[in-house]
């Protein structure tokens, strides 16, 4: 009985170890998708934001639609990544 229970942790070792490095490929995959989307969003906003300091506009529409469309840059990105 003990024999077979030593046996069982033995065996669960090396898939414990691989269990481990999925997880944090895992983690890392995903938290580098969050920087991503992170990086896309804040790259289109100061576009925007400069745009709309050139233009010397009142209302901050490039900053506001260039926001946005980098918005669903990131998202179509993200989802085309997870397929």
């Amino acid at each position: 009985m003990q024999e077979n229970q030593n046996q069982q942790e033995s065996n669960k070792q090396p898939e414990d170890g691989k269990e481990t490095v999925d997880k944090v490929r895992t983690y890392t995959k995903y938290s580098g998708m969050a920087f991503q989307m992170g990086i896309i969003i804040l790259v289109g906003t100061l576009i925007g934001r400069k745009i709309d300091s050139y233009f010397e506009l009142e209302t901050p529409w490039g900053t506001v639609v260039l926001a946005l469309l980098s918005i669903f840059a990131a998202l179509y990105i993200t989802l085309k990544d997870l397929k």
